[in-house]
C-alpha cells in the first residue's frame, strides 16, 4: 500500500514513514504545496496524510483539486488545528478522516487501515473469492484453507489487484506502486514481470483459479464476477 504524507514539519513526518514502513507500507513525502501537487496531479496513492497548514498554501486547496480529478485516494487530515470549520470544510471537501495533533502513531495507521478498508475492501477485514480467503488484520492468504506463504510484494500486489478488480493495469503502474518515485529511473519493469510470475506460480500452486490475467502488450488483470 502507498501512502502519501504531506508535512513539512520533516521530524514528524520522518516518525510517520519510519512507523508505516514497518507496517509495510509505501511512504513518499512532500514537504510544500508545490511538491504535493506535482505528486497528486502525477501519481495514485492509496492514502494521503494531508496537513492543512503547508509554508506556500492551504492543504484544503489540494483536497479541492483531487476532487476536481476525480481522484480516488484515501485522504486523512492531520494538523494541529483544530478549528471546528476546517474539520467540516475538510470532510464537506472529501477528505475520509481528520485527525489533531498530536496524534499515536499507532492510532494513525489504525485509521489509513481503516479509510484503505472501506474505500477497497467494503469494510471488511476478510476478502473472499471462491476458494481464496485474505485476512487483511493477519496479512494471511489462504486457498481452499490452506495458507500460502508470499513475500511482502506478492502480498502487495495481490490486494492491489483484488482493489482495483476487472481492471486492467499496466507495467508501469504497478511498478510505479511498488517502487514509488524510483520507478522513473528504472531502465524497465522486469521486477514487475518476477513478482507477478513468482505470485501467479504461488497462487496456482496452491489451487487457486486463475483469476489473474495478462494482457499481452498492455499489464494484468484480476477478474472477478
Amino acid at each position: 500500500m502507498k501512502i502519501l504524507i504531506i508535512e513539512d514539519e520533516k521530524e514528524l513526518a520522518k516518525s510517520i514513514s519510519e512507523y508505516l514502513s514497518g507496517e509495510n507500507y509505501l511512504c513518499e513525502f512532500a514537504g510544500t504545496f508545490g511538491e504535493a501537487m506535482d505528486k497528486i496531479e502525477t501519481f495514485n496513492y492509496d492514502c494521503i496524510l494531508l496537513d492543512i497548514m503547508l509554508p506556500d498554501g492551504n492543504g484544503l486547496t489540494l483536497l479541492e483539486e483531487l476532487k476536481k480529478q476525480n481522484k480516488q485516494d484515501g485522504v486523512i487530515i492531520i494538523s494541529a488545528k483544530n478549528a471546528l470549520d476546517d474539520k467540516i470544510k475538510g470532510l464537506q471537501l472529501g477528505a475520509d478522516d481528520y485527525l489533531t495533533k498530536p496524534f499515536h502513531l499507532s492510532e494513525l495507521m489504525a485509521r489509513i487501515y481503516s479509510v484503505i478498508r472501506r474505500k477497497q475492501f467494503n469494510n471488511s477485514n476478510i476478502i473472499k473469492q471462491n476458494e481464496l480467503q485474505i485476512d487483511l488484520l493477519a496479512k494471511s492468504v489462504s486457498i481452499h484453507n490452506k495458507t500460502i506463504i508470499l513475500t511482502k510484494k506478492e502480498f502487495d500486489l495481490l490486494i492491489y489487484f483484488i482493489g482495483n478488480k476487472n481492471k486492467v493495469i499496466s507495467k508501469s503502474t504497478l511498478a510505479e506502486h511498488l517502487s514509488g518515485d524510483f520507478a522513473d529511473m528504472l531502465d524497465n519493469h522486469d521486477f514487475v514481470y518476477a513478482h507477478v510470475k513468482n505470485l501467479k506460480k504461488k497462487l496456482y500452486d496452491a489451487g487457486c483459479e486463475h483469476y489473474l490475467k495478462t494482457v499481452y502488450g498492455t499489464g494484468y488483470k484480476w477478474e472477478s464476477n
